[in-house]
């Protein structure tokens, strides 16, 4: 009797949402990270492009599970956090654990981790520093000015 062939590999599509993906990597930069290895010989011409396709899904795959991760939490803003989470959420990126390891834990809340605006007594501060040295010009000096 005759077998079956065998069914074809399965695969999560890294762009499930079909979204346009303008994100090239450069097959020459490729090519030469990886001629600078010494252990590397010759590099077959189709080698860079197809490490360049795959570096592509891969981020779409880690980027968009951070996005989804965002989503789930109201957010706007993909963080390093979200990277964390999806990394320590699936094992397909298992061999990023120890990096995204030594990303710091935030408590859980609203607003961000963004850059915090000066206080008063700082903005003062700085201020009187300022008047003391003088500014720099800016521009071309014009012809009254030499």
């Amino acid at each position: 009797m005759h077998s079956l062939p065998a069914a074809p590999p399965t695969y999560n599509d890294p762009n499930p949402l079909n979204i346009e993906i303008r994100t090239k990597f450069p097959v020459a930069r490729i090519k030469r990270i990886m001629q600078a290895d010494e252990e590397v010989g010759k590099v077959a011409q189709v080698t860079p492009v197809a490490v360049s396709k795959a570096l592509e899904l891969f981020m779409i795959a880690l980027v968009g599970g951070a996005a989804d991760k965002a989503r789930e939490k109201g957010g706007k803003k993909v963080t390093a956090q979200h990277l964390k989470s999806v990394v320590l959420g699936s094992e397909q990126f298992d061999f990023l654990a120890e990096i995204v390891g030594r990303v710091a834990e935030v408590q859980e809340g609203a607003g961000g981790e963004g850059r915090k605006r000066k206080g008063k007594e700082e903005k003062d501060s700085e201020s009187s520093e300022e008047e003391k040295k003088p500014k720099k010009g800016r521009g071309r000096k014009k012809k009254g000015d030499e």
